[in-house]
């Protein structure tokens, strides 16, 4: 297996020389030169595994350079007992008939980011040591909340790493932000900027690109690698849960192998629904991949009309991780539909930078169309979902899951599509406390204090507040700095101590 870059397809490296170099050098992502395909037989061996087999057995296609005992330590590392605070690492909860919600945040930060940034790091310094000559591994990352702090949880005090973390200095849930600027560790710093979080992710892909900060960071034996979602080794262990969450369908008997389901993702950046179009493509059977989006609707927009356009107005939300107007990973989707064309992906690029907007051609957007569907909607509706869910269905969720339900149940209203359906669901109710609080009904409660706020929401639901929010109530502040983002590149020196 060998990947190449949307922007330069004469790229030609390993799963361990992507995975370390985060980005490809002319700014491209990197993606698999052919989608590894599985059988019905493949499907039926997997549901027999618990979620660690299940991890080696997907990742074992994608990561070919890795020996087997390498991906056993590295998935076993991830996901031993204790590290979730559920046994099935990623459970399925039914909400109704036909519906069940996949609960991907019972990792330590209590957000679906767990899934991949508990396993980046032993990714990362496995394929270090294939590729980077015992260099030291720079994560740099842009947040728009649960990011940064997986990245940060995840790689703290891991030798021969830094992990640099930027987030919008009002783009996130003070929840999100104490869970960053509390982070322990020796190698670890957080910084906010003033501005959104697509100022940020521009800001660091320039950092990333820069040949001047290369050559600085070259000097002092280090090497830039990202953690975010643009990094394949993120990528990559998210196609398991999606697998995963199919044999659980299959072992409860709610579906058998060859059905097909429907996922409904809310993402912003594209990463957490690109991720079931690979499983898609490898032949997990899926009928409708359906993307769902707060008031920041360029995605809706786009998978409705081929037409990505950034120059619109920007929300902050209730739901602050979907809160980007510039999905990366749109990138990767652009290179496979349209045939592997990195020109195309290259003058679409060109065109959101200089323009703000780009459109896809008639074949691109047929086969777009013929995996996605799309919807959004805005805070009133996410916390009007909230609060029915939790009445009619004694399920709490927070306002990322809450705005995928919402789009669901359009979709279901607009189609009659009843095709069995599994909604990911993003993060625990307890990280955006005063949204939930308003939506069950209790907005009295609200106040400045969020650790009371927990305990409210913990009295009112009957619901048990994660151990590792609960935690933070004890741990100083670490980092407050604030910064314009054209500061971004001298921080980053700072931070590393390079003049």
């Amino acid at each position: 297996m060998f990947y190449t870059s949307t922007r330069d397809k004469s790229v030609k490296v390993t799963a361990a020389e992507a995975i370390t170099n985060g980005i490809s050098a002319e700014g491209g992502l990197f993606v698999p030169c052919e989608i590894p395909q599985v059988s019905k037989d493949f499907i039926i061996n997997l549901a027999k595994l618990d979620y660690i087999g299940r991890a080696k057995e997907v990742l074992s296609l994608y990561l070919t350079d890795f020996t087997e005992e390498e991906i056993d330590y590295c998935v076993n590392g991830a996901y031993k007992a204790g590290k979730f605070s559920s046994e099935a690492v990623a459970p399925l909860s039914e909400l109704k008939e036909g519906v069940d919600i996949l609960e991907l945040w019972h990792g330590p930060t209590c957000a679906f980011k767990d899934m991949a940034l508990q396993l980046l790091p032993y990714l990362l310094t496995t394929s270090a040591k294939k590729t980077a000559d015992g260099k030291q591994i720079v994560i740099l990352v842009a947040t728009s909340g649960d990011t940064g702090k997986a990245a940060l949880e995840g790689f703290k005090d891991v030798p021969s790493t830094n992990v640099l973390v930027f987030y919008p200095n009002d783009g996130v849930s003070a929840m999100q932000k104490l869970q960053m600027c509390t982070q322990e560790g020796g190698n670890v710093r957080v910084c906010a900027i003033k501005g959104n979080f697509d100022d940020a992710q521009t800001s660091v892909k320039q950092i990333f690109t820069s040949d001047e900060i290369k050559a600085k960071l070259a000097q002092n034996n280090m090497m830039f690698s990202s953690a975010n979602s643009i990094n394949w080794g993120r990528l990559v262990p998210q196609i398991v849960y999606y697998f995963s969450a199919y044999c659980d369908l299959l072992n409860q008997n709610k579906i058998t192998c060859g059905d097909k389901i429907n996922i409904v993702v809310p993402t912003g950046n594209f990463g957490n629904i690109l991720a079931a179009y690979y499983a898609k493509e490898m032949g997990l059977p899926v009928r409708k991949l359906i993307c769902a989006s707060n008031a920041n609707n360029v995605l809706t927009e786009f998978l409705g009309s081929g037409f990505y356009n950034k120059e619109r107005d920007f929300y902050t939300t209730v739901s602050p991780s979907m809160d980007i107007l510039v999905s990366s990973n749109l990138e990767r989707l652009l290179f496979h539909v349209s045939g592997d064309d990195d020109e195309f992906v290259k003058d679409c690029m060109e065109g959101l930078s200089e323009d703000g907007h780009y459109t896809v051609d008639k074949s691109a957007f047929e086969r777009i169309r013929g995996c996605f569907e799309g919807g959004y909607c805005d805070d009133e509706a996410t916390k009007r979902t909230i609060g029915n869910i939790y009445k009619k269905y004694n399920y709490l969720c927070d306002t990322h899951t809450a705005v995928a339900v919402t789009v669901y149940f359009d979709y279901i209203e607009r189609t009659g599509d009843d095709t069995p359906t599994v909604i990911a669901s993003t993060a625990s109710p307890f990280k955006f406390s005063p949204a939930v609080l308003e939506a069950v009904g209790n907005a009295s409660l609200i106040g400045d204090d969020g650790f009371k706020m927990m305990d409210s929401l913990s009295e009112i639901t009957s619901c048990e507040i994660p151990a590792p929010l609960a935690a933070i109530k004890s741990k100083p502040v670490r980092f407050n700095q604030v910064v314009d983002r054209e500061e971004m590149s001298k921080v980053v020196l700072d931070m590393l101590g390079i003049e």
